[in-house]
């Protein structure tokens, strides 16, 4: 009897843990594993294709603003453990997606059913062949989604290791301690920041969001564009 309810009470426990924690609200991530958080979220996002959908941008500046003293309440982090965990989580992340992509090519992205999973795809092979490795590496740490799958497309495209090492470590840092630390800056600059938490995570998540708008635009002018620059056939044809 005392196996069986002390079972029922861990199961219990975490029933209640996943039914608490919102995987989609930085802030429900952050108050339940802290700077751990924050690492295992960005590995997932950057290194795992099912992670395409977790909040790296609005986490990151909500565990800045949360490093201010008072700015979060009851939920307070320490800044260097932050750093320390955003730099590893994604870093050894996208490193594990590159190693993914070398070893399982095109084929993971393929089989995939998400339709933004496919999109974000085709925008990295994108910004592989208009940037180059380089500046592709780095500008797709800012974008959603392209973040998650340009690292195994990058593998499967047989981009140099050292290359590819070389520009995610840079990308990373500048995405990572960018983005904390402009969180930090704010709530430390503004009195009171926790009152407009909500407000503020919005604007970064709109943000973060406005490639992905800009580029779907861009998509839809393309044909349009094509079809003015057709030429008009000559009368009586």
């Amino acid at each position: 009897m005392a196996v069986a309810a002390a079972f029922a009470q861990v199961t219990g426990g975490v029933a209640g843990m996943s039914q608490a924690v919102d995987v989609l609200d930085a802030g429900s991530l952050l108050a339940t594993f802290g700077a751990l958080g924050v690492a295992v979220v960005l590995f997932a996002e950057t290194g795992l294709l099912v992670g395409f959908f977790l909040p790296g941008d609005s986490l990151l500046f909500t565990a800045g603003l949360l490093c201010v003293p008072g700015a979060g309440g009851a939920v307070h982090l320490a800044l260097p453990q932050v750093l320390l965990a955003a730099a590893v989580g994604t870093l050894a992340g996208s490193q594990a997606g590159y190693w993914i992509g070398r070893r399982g090519g095109r084929s993971l992205l393929a089989r995939s059913r998400a339709r933004k999973l496919r999109e974000g795809a085709a925008r990295a092979e994108e910004y592989l062949i208009r940037y180059g490795h380089a500046k592709a590496i780095v500008l797709a740490r800012f974008v959603p989604v392209v973040r998650t799958v340009l690292n195994p497309l990058a593998g499967a495209l047989n981009v140099p290791a050292r290359t590819f090492t070389l520009w995610q470590v840079a990308g990373g840092l500048a995405w990572t301690l960018g983005l904390t630390l402009a969180g930090y800056g704010l709530g430390a600059s503004v009195p009171n920041v926790d009152r407009y938490l909500l407000p503020i995570v919005a604007l970064v998540v709109l943000v973060s969001l406005s490639p992905i708008a800009l580029e779907v635009l861009r998509a839809r002018r393309r044909p349009a564009a094509a079809a003015g620059d057709a030429p008009t056939p000559p009368p009586g044809t």
